[in-house]
């Protein structure tokens, strides 16, 4: 018994390990292989190709953010004269759909998708696709901001015609002072841009981010209007088709972490829950025997952190605490596993910690990591939760932003 029970809390220890470290330390250690053999994947940089694009802006009730986001996108560095913007303002009550009308009335290269009624990002985002002739379309969120650059670093990647979408970066833009929460997600993001460049050095990223990401327009599929995540789902369907998705860090959009950690709380479940529901529609992905390397970096990068991490974490303690009761020899001594527990222990107390201080706008650096890491993870057993009651509709809440 004590045996199974060893056995069972090392197999959750490596799972772990190797979600959050492991898997980035092996494709680290590829790639370098990879690049030293001279096979370096080159990075298309053909100045002639500069087709017509259209960026497409989802806006539901975004109207304080609207002339930020019009005079950025009228502002990034490509050719005017290819460029177009479409904000896809459905069901938006506040005024968003007229004040972007009055942009659209001056500028020929804006354009605006109203509506009365609140579809949903997704199924407004799909009808908007039926007219859009450009060969390709970039996804960003009203409440970000793109680099100059951005539009020029994805679409070269198109010049390569196994490439079938390309995903930006995301990053956090943070002040001195900035909560917990906000760091705590900044940091996330700069180890999964880590993880994304190797990703893509090695295949395929698996996922992009709704802040910025682009597709062959011919490629877009139309996706079940209770879809959560449509971003991680529409990117990793072509992928599905054989195309690769890559990872542009050089193209990048801007946004303020979230209000408070219950907005950023209702945010990652809601993430969590998509993921799931994600894993259950893409399952033809888990057979690696047909799709190789995307089968590889899909299950290690995201079914691993959404399915199987989360869980092993709690077990992981009620196993630790089975065998200090237990009596009799085992695979370890007694001081080993006394050891582990003590450093559970010490690790979410920190966590539990950096709650209360984050709950009094304290902020303190060495407890972003226990911070975030417990945080995330229990969000994502929430989202496991709200997943299995099976209730969503694919419309998203609104989240707060901080100032």
């Amino acid at each position: 018994m004590k045996l199974l029970i060893e056995l069972s809390l090392l197999l959750m220890l490596l799972a772990v390990f190797y979600t959050y470290l492991g898997y980035g330390l092996i494709i680290y250690l590829i790639v370098r292989l990879r690049n030293l053999m001279g096979k370096k994947r080159p990075t298309p940089n053909d100045s002639s190709f500069v087709p017509d694009v259209m960026l497409v802006v989802p806006a539901y009730n975004e109207r304080d953010c609207i002339d930020e986001k019009v005079n950025n996108s009228l502002a990034l560095d490509y050719p005017s004269d290819k460029l177009h913007i479409l904000f896809v303002t459905e069901g938006s009550t506040d005024g968003t759909t007229e004040l972007v009308e009055q942009y659209a009335a001056t500028n020929p290269r804006v354009h605006v998708m109203g509506g009365r009624q609140r579809l949903g990002k997704i199924e407004a985002v799909n009808q908007a696709m039926h007219g859009i002739k450009s060969p390709f379309v970039i996804f960003t969120d009203a409440n970000t901001t793109l680099n100059s650059a951005s539009i020029k670093h994805i679409i070269r990647h198109f010049a390569d015609p196994n490439v079938g979408a390309v995903a930006g970066e995301k990053r956090i833009q943070l002040l001195s002072s900035e909560a917990a929460v906000g760091s705590g997600e900044g940091l996330y993001w700069k180890y999964e841009s880590f993880l994304k460049r190797l990703d893509t050095e090695l295949y395929s990223v698996v996922g992009a981010a709704g802040e910025l990401f682009a597709i062959r327009t011919e490629l877009y599929e139309q996706v079940e209007k209770d879809t959560l995540l449509d971003d991680f789902v529409i990117s990793l369907r072509i992928a599905e088709r054989g195309y690769r998705v890559v990872y542009e860090p050089d193209a990048y959009a801007l946004e303020r972490p979230s209000f408070s950690v219950g907005d950023e709380k209702k945010r990652k479940v809601r993430i969590a829950a998509g993921g799931f529901q994600a894993i259950s529609r893409l399952q033809p992905l888990l057979n690696i025997f047909r799709y190789g390397w995307l089968s590889f970096q899909y299950t290690s990068h995201r079914v691993m952190r959404w399915a199987i991490a989360p869980f092993c974490l709690p077990l992981i303690i009620v196993l630790n605490g089975l065998l200090l009761a237990l009596p009799g020899n085992g695979l370890f001594t007694d001081t080993v596993y006394q050891g582990l527990f003590v450093a559970q222990f010490g690790f979410y107390s920190a966590a539990l910690l950096g709650y209360y201080l984050e709950d009094r706008q304290i902020r303190v650096k060495m407890l972003f990591v226990p911070y975030y890491f417990s945080f995330m993870n229990g969000c994502a057993l929430l989202g496991y939760v709200r997943y299995r009651r099976g209730n969503d509709n694919g419309i998203w809440e609104k989240v707060r932003r901080a100032a």
